[in-house]
C-alpha cells in the first residue's frame, strides 16, 4: 500500500516539477510549487498512512534513528526521474515527511544566472570557495553545477562529502568519489581527514557546521587543495564574521591570518519566486579575494568588505542588492519580494512606492 501510494505521489511531484512534497497527519499531501503550498486532491492522511509511507522508503538504520532521536534524513533515487532528499520527523507523536526533489539534470551557469567570474574562481588550483545563503536558496544546486562543469572540462580527483548525497555525478574528465555521512564515513571532520590521504585535487564539504569541520576545511585549502564549502549566511561580509566567531577569542587573530590566505571567493545567493509564476530566479553576491580584501580580513575590518565589493566590480565583484535591483527592473521579481530579502532596505523603499510597472522604459 505504502509503496504504491508513494510512487504515485512522487510521479506527481516530478510531472508538476514541484520542489517539495509534505506528508503530515491531519492534512492532504501538499506540494510546494514555485514557492506556494498546494494540497493534492486526495484523502487526509491518518497516522497509519504516514507510517506506511515512511516504511516504504526509509532504510532500516533511518527508521531506528527516527525512534531514537525523533528525526532522520537520507537521499534516494526514484527510478531515472529524480532523486529525493527525505527528512522524516515526529510531530505530536506522529510521523511526518518532507521529500525534496533533486532534478537528475545539472543546470548550466547561464540557466542558474551565475556571474561569469565564477568560472575563473573555480579553476583556481587551491584555496577556499564558499557558497552561502539561507536554507532552500539553491546552494546545493549551484555547487553541483560547479562540480559538473569542472568534471566536464578538467582532469581532477574530486571528493565530495555530503549529508545526504543529493546529485549523483558520473566520472567524466575527472574522477569523482562521493562520500555520505552516516553511510560511508561517520562525520564531516573524519571525512576531511581521510580525504586528505586520498590524493584529492578538490574537496567539497557539504556543510561547514562546527568548529572542527571549519578548521579542517580551511587547513585543507591552505595546504594546496581547492575546497568548496557552504554556510547559512546571507552576505559575503557576514560569512567572514561567522567563520571567525566560531573560534575561541584567543584563536581569532590566528584564524584571521589563515583565512585571509586561504579564502579565494564567496558566492552568496538567495532565491525569489518569479513574478510570472514560472519558477524561481536567484540573485547572487560575489566577493573575489584580492590583497586588499585579504588585508581587511587579517586586520579585523570586515565591516569594510561591503564597500570593497562596490568598488571592486572590475575584479568580478557583485553586490547582492544590485542583482536584486536588476531583477526588479527586468520585472522578473516583484518590488515587495525584493524589499523582503534586500540587505539595505533603504535602497528599495522608493521601488515599493514606484514599482517599475509605472515606468515607460526598463
Amino acid at each position: 500500500m505504502g509503496t504504491l501510494l508513494i510512487d504515485k505521489l512522487l510521479q506527481t511531484v516530478c510531472s508538476q516539477k514541484a520542489s517539495d512534497l509534505h506528508l503530515t497527519v491531519g492534512s492532504q499531501p501538499m506540494l510546494r510549487l514555485h514557492g506556494h503550498m498546494r494540497p493534492l486532491a486526495t484523502k487526509v492522511l491518518e497516522p497509519s498512512d504516514t507510517v506506511s509511507l515512511m516504511k516504504s522508503i526509509a532504510p532500516e538504520r533511518c527508521q531506528q534513528e527516527l525512534q531514537e532521536v525523533g528525526g532522520t534524513d537520507f537521499g534516494f533515487a526514484f527510478g531515472d526521474m529524480a532523486r529525493f532528499r527525505v527528512a522524516i520527523y515526529k510531530q505530536r507523536g506522529n510521523v511526518g515527511l518532507v521529500l525534496r526533489r533533486i532534478p537528475n539534470e545539472f543546470l548550466t551557469f547561464e540557466q542558474l544566472g551565475l556571474p561569469p567570474i565564477v568560472e575563473s574562481l573555480i579553476t583556481r588550483p587551491r584555496g577556499l570557495i564558499l557558497v552561502t545563503g539561507p536554507t532552500g536558496s539553491g546552494k546545493t544546486t549551484s555547487l553541483a553545477s560547479m562540480i559538473n562543469w569542472i568534471n566536464a572540462t578538467m582532469d581532477r580527483h574530486i571528493i565530495t562529502i555530503e549529508d545526504p548525497i543529493e546529485y549523483f555525478h558520473k566520472h567524466n574528465k575527472s574522477l569523482i568519489n562521493q562520500r555520505e555521512i552516516g553511510i560511508d564515513v561517520p562525520d564531516f571532520p573524519e571525512a576531511i581527514r581521510r580525504a586528505l590521504r586520498m590524493d584529492p585535487d578538490i574537496i567539497l564539504v557539504g556543510e561547514m557546521r562546527d568548529l572542527e569541520t571549519i578548521e579542517l576545511a580551511i587547513t585543507a585549502a591552505a595546504t594546496g587543495h581547492l575546497v568548496f564549502g557552504t554556510l547559512h549566511t546571507q552576505s559575503a561580509a557576514k560569512t567572514v564574521d561567522r567563520i571567525i566567531d566560531v573560534f575561541p577569542a584567543d584563536q581569532q587573530n590566528k584564524i584571521r591570518q589563515t583565512l585571509s590566505e586561504a579564502l579565494k571567493g564567496i558566492v552568496a545567493q538567495t532565491l525569489f519566486k518569479r513574478s510570472d509564476k514560472k519558477g524561481r530566479v536567484a540573485a547572487f553576491e560575489v566577493l573575489v579575494f584580492n590583497t586588499a580584501v585579504a588585508n581587511l580580513v587579517r586586520e579585523g575590518k570586515t565591516h569594510q568588505i561591503q564597500g570593497m565589493i562596490q568598488v571592486g566590480k572590475k575584479f568580478g565583484n557583485q553586490q547582492l542588492d544590485d542583482h536584486i535591483m536588476e531583477h526588479v527592473r527586468m520585472k522578473r521579481i516583484t518590488a515587495e519580494d525584493a524589499y523582503d530579502k534586500a540587505l539595505d532596505k533603504k535602497k528599495f523603499r522608493t521601488l515599493l512606492a514606484h514599482p517599475p510597472e509605472d515606468e515607460d522604459t526598463i
